[in-house]
């Protein structure tokens, strides 16, 4: 499974991404792919959920090919801004780019 990612401000929610198989379990909620043949597309319209932002195909060589939205904080580092694909996910946690630092917040004086 390769997984491109699009970075969107105005996504309010976490996102936990897991692979299993030809499944992709987005915040709990499973998607299965395996229904699709070598060649075959599904069309973002016929997915339930929002974070898809394309269709999701099955390429001639099997692999799977979809395209996700990044929610990015105000903090995000340059890896969630321009986030680089995944190629060939394996089973397990997907591994997200990380927000930079947050900022410090000055201390209270207790004068």
């Amino acid at each position: 499974m390769n997984i491109i990612f699009s970075p969107v401000s105005d996504f309010p929610f976490p996102l936990d991404l897991r692979k299993q198989g030809d499944s992709l379990i987005i915040n709990g909620e499973v998607f299965d792919f395996s229904p699709l043949g070598n060649g075959d597309t599904l069309p973002m319209n016929a997915i339930s959920g929002r974070w898809f932002r394309s269709s999701v195909e099955r390429r001639e060589d099997g692999v799977i090919v979809l395209t996700i939205a990044l929610p990015i904080p105000a903090n995000a580092s340059l890896d969630q801004r321009f986030p680089a694909d995944l190629i060939n996910v394996p089973d397990g946690s997907v591994l997200l780019p990380q927000p930079l630092p947050a900022p410090k917040q000055p201390e209270e004086s207790s004068e």
